[in-house]
Protein backbone atom coordinates (compact mmCIF):
# COMPACT_ATOMS: atom_id res chain seq x y z
CA UNK A 1 0.00 0.00 0.00
CA UNK A 2 1.53 3.24 -1.18
CA UNK A 3 1.65 6.03 1.66
CA UNK A 4 -1.17 7.94 -0.31
CA UNK A 5 -3.39 5.41 -0.03
CA UNK A 6 -2.92 5.05 3.31
CA UNK A 7 -3.47 8.78 3.96
CA UNK A 8 -6.38 8.75 2.22
CA UNK A 9 -8.05 5.84 3.96
CA UNK A 10 -6.81 7.19 7.18
CA UNK A 11 -8.64 10.72 5.98
CA UNK A 12 -11.79 8.80 5.66
CA UNK A 13 -11.61 6.86 8.97
CA UNK A 14 -11.67 10.33 10.51
CA UNK A 15 -15.01 10.46 12.99
CA UNK A 16 -15.37 6.99 12.63
CA UNK A 17 -14.16 3.89 15.14
CA UNK A 18 -10.94 2.21 13.90
CA UNK A 19 -9.11 -0.55 15.85
CA UNK A 20 -5.49 -0.18 16.67
CA UNK A 21 -3.12 -3.41 17.45
CA UNK A 22 0.47 -1.88 19.84
CA UNK A 23 3.66 -3.27 20.11
CA UNK A 24 3.29 -5.17 23.01
CA UNK A 25 0.16 -6.80 22.11
CA UNK A 26 -2.31 -4.38 23.42
CA UNK A 27 -5.95 -3.37 21.04
CA UNK A 28 -7.41 -0.27 21.41
CA UNK A 29 -10.66 0.52 19.72
CA UNK A 30 -11.43 4.54 19.85
CA UNK A 31 -12.99 7.26 17.37
CA UNK A 32 -10.08 8.61 15.33
CA UNK A 33 -10.25 12.46 15.83
CA UNK A 34 -6.95 13.24 13.75
CA UNK A 35 -3.25 11.77 12.47
CA UNK A 36 0.26 13.75 11.51
CA UNK A 37 2.41 12.93 9.26
CA UNK A 38 4.44 9.93 12.02
CA UNK A 39 1.21 8.45 11.96
CA UNK A 40 0.32 9.60 15.22
CA UNK A 41 -3.27 9.75 16.57
CA UNK A 42 -5.74 11.27 18.25
CA UNK A 43 -8.84 9.08 19.35
CA UNK A 44 -11.84 9.84 20.93
CA UNK A 45 -13.65 7.35 23.29
CA UNK A 46 -10.61 5.00 23.28
CA UNK A 47 -10.43 1.92 25.39
CA UNK A 48 -8.61 -1.35 25.32
CA UNK A 49 -10.09 -4.74 23.82
CA UNK A 50 -9.22 -7.52 26.71
CA UNK A 51 -8.94 -11.16 25.95
CA UNK A 52 -11.54 -11.40 28.64
CA UNK A 53 -13.97 -9.27 26.52
CA UNK A 54 -14.42 -6.71 29.33
CA UNK A 55 -13.24 -3.47 27.62
CA UNK A 56 -11.13 -0.89 29.59
CA UNK A 57 -11.98 2.98 29.43
CA UNK A 58 -9.34 5.01 28.25
CA UNK A 59 -11.24 8.01 27.40
CA UNK A 60 -9.20 10.23 25.23
CA UNK A 61 -5.76 9.12 23.74
CA UNK A 62 -3.17 10.15 21.84
CA UNK A 63 -0.97 6.61 20.25
CA UNK A 64 2.48 7.31 19.46
CA UNK A 65 2.81 6.33 15.70
CA UNK A 66 6.05 3.83 15.92
CA UNK A 67 4.17 1.99 18.98
CA UNK A 68 1.47 0.64 16.06
CA UNK A 69 1.97 -2.56 14.43
CA UNK A 70 -1.44 -2.45 12.92
CA UNK A 71 -4.26 0.37 12.07
CA UNK A 72 -7.59 -1.49 11.02
CA UNK A 73 -10.16 1.43 9.13
CA UNK A 74 -14.32 0.74 9.70
CA UNK A 75 -16.00 -1.63 6.75
CA UNK A 76 -16.70 0.18 3.71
Amino acid sequence: MSVDMAVKTLEESVGKVVLIKLKGGKVIRGTLQGFDQHMNLSLESAEEVTTDGKPNSLGTLIVRGDNIIIISPPPS
